[in-house]
């Protein structure tokens, strides 16, 4: 009898903690997304920039047509050197694999935000250049489109 109710003791246990951690997990609020005046000045822009986006040691070539980018890139983002080149890798193989699977999904993601799929390899080096261009253009599109793309919470 003594160890049926050692069972149901430590059955219970293990159900009040799990309870606990269900519920401070669910508890944690979310980290809130602030984007300032001057961010929201270059989001709110309706002429085109063209970034080109290319290396010379590969034959790839990204092209980003999105209003207020080009600025954002040079008055917002991060500067070049701030990340490492592995760094950049990991993350925008991670963005990329989410973004095309949302390509992939029409119905459940607007096809205005994501129409193309991204041919990204972690096996070619693109060189620092193109993935810091990629990677920040995934920081922006996130924070003006109100998107996260993955575990990471898009931040400057």
């Amino acid at each position: 009898m003594k160890k049926k109710k050692n069972l149901l003791f430590a059955n219970g246990f293990a159900l009040i903690c799990t309870l606990t951690l269900l519920l401070t997990n669910c508890g944690t609020s979310k980290e809130a997304l602030t984007i300032s005046p001057e961010e929201q000045k270059v989001f709110e822009e309706v002429e085109g920039d063209t970034i080109k986006i290319s290396s010379d040691k590969t034959e790839y070539e990204i092209i980003i047509i999105e209003p207020g980018f080009n600025t954002w890139l040079n008055s917002i983002a991060k500067p070049e050197g701030y990340y490492s080149q592995n760094f950049l890798e990991n993350r925008n193989y991670i963005l990329v694999t989410e973004w095309n699977q949302r390509v992939m999904q029409p119905l459940r993601y607007s096809p205005n935000l994501y129409e193309l799929q991204i041919d990204y390899s972690q096996n070619i080096d693109y060189g620092y250049e193109v993935n810091y261009k990629l990677y920040n253009y995934f920081v922006y599109f996130q924070r003006k489109y109100n998107q996260r793309l993955g575990p990471f919470f898009p931040r400057l």
